[in-house]
């Protein structure tokens, strides 16, 4: 744990025991001739202190809530956890059932009003836009790579995975329109992690299909370029739509989600290049291949302090807005190019 954060913690906890001390204070106090104070004294001074009290636990509250929960992780040098890691399956599906699993534990944008985490934008926004590239991913795993030339049956385990992933990311107990509890979203996307595990043992057993050829790479490149069309869009539009530099409070949202897509996908087509190696090198494509993942890669680690949407050619005010659907672009240009390079 950081010094600062122990500091911190130490202090908090020091507030705490003195003002425990001073709400027990009234029960101790005598007057001069060593009687005890009068009762409706005591009362009002154990009112004030509690009051007090609750004042101070509720400014505290969710600020520091907020800071501990915050976690916005772009480690873009992430492996695949061990646990994941199927030996003869895919590299793919078990970086994505990683990145899942990771989210899922302290996943936000489902949080109620009386948790700290409900509070955040950034942190959900990122999630949201990480869990759609990720279910896009499942998608085209099931009408795609994991069929024979499209010609047999999606596997049911990649069914089950692309319905899940498509789980309303804000979905909590209570609060869709339902009287009884529900699934939260987290728990639907930890059950389909645990299905894409299971196609991964069983297309390293040889019993599911995995079907590593161009087209079907081509068709899932594809795939994410539109999504990536649809991200510069949206990006584009908050751009046009405000200019106030520091004090747009909307460009933040944008900024993440587009973020988290981006990291997802950098993420995803990192080990999908280690999965369709061989055929890669085959069409030469491996120089576009490495150059769009570097792009990628710069996009998915842009963090600044504060997201600024400044005027376009603003010496003072920067435009993160822009800067990061230039990189997307950059991106979805080379992804285009090695669409190209594969179908040679």
């Amino acid at each position: 744990m950081p010094d600062f954060l122990r500091d911190a913690i130490d202090n908090i906890n020091s507030a705490w025991a003195r003002a425990l001390e001073r709400l027990t204070e009234p029960f101790k106090h005598v007057d001069a001739t060593g009687d005890a104070a009068p009762s409706s004294e005591g009362r009002s001074r154990r009112v004030w202190w509690l009051v007090s009290l609750l004042a101070t636990f509720m400014l505290a509250y969710y600020p520091l809530g907020m800071f501990l929960y915050q976690t916005i992780d772009d480690d873009v040098d992430m492996k695949s956890a061990p646990l994941y890691t199927v030996e003869g399956g895919s590299r793919a599906v078990s970086i994505v059932v990683t990145m899942i699993s990771q989210q899922t534990e302290y996943w936000s944008p489902n949080k109620p009003f009386w948790m700290p985490a409900s509070a955040l934008d950034n942190m959900p926004n990122y999630q949201t836009g990480m869990i759609y590239a990720m279910s896009r991913f499942a998608i085209e795993l099931g009408d795609y790579l994991g069929r024979v030339r499209g010609s047999s049956g999606m596997d049911p385990n990649l069914d089950l995975a692309a319905g899940l992933l498509k789980t309303d990311p804000t979905t909590w107990y209570w609060g869709q329109g339902n009287i009884l509890p529900m699934p939260t979203a987290e728990s639907r996307y930890r059950e389909a992690a645990q299905a894409l595990m299971i196609y991964n043992r069983q297309v390293a057993e040889g019993k599911a299909n995995y079907d590593r050829r161009a087209d079907n790479l081509i068709s899932f490149l594809d795939r994410v370029a539109a999504d990536l069309g649809s991200a510069s869009s949206a990006l584009d539009n908050r751009v046009s739509e405000s200019d106030a530099g520091f004090f747009d409070s909307k460009a933040d949202d944008v900024f993440y989600e587009v973020k988290g897509k981006l990291y997802a996908y950098h993420m995803i087509l990192r080990e999908i290049g280690v999965d369709f190696e061989s055929v890669i090198a085959q069409k030469q494509a491996a120089g576009i291949w490495t150059n769009m993942l570097q792009s990628l890669r710069k996009a998915s680690v842009m963090d600044p302090l504060i997201i600024a949407n400044g005027p376009q050619g603003s010496l003072f005010v920067p435009s993160h807005l822009s800067q990061l659907g230039f990189d997307l672009l950059r991106a979805r240009t080379q992804i285009r190019e090695a669409t190209d390079a594969l179908q040679k």
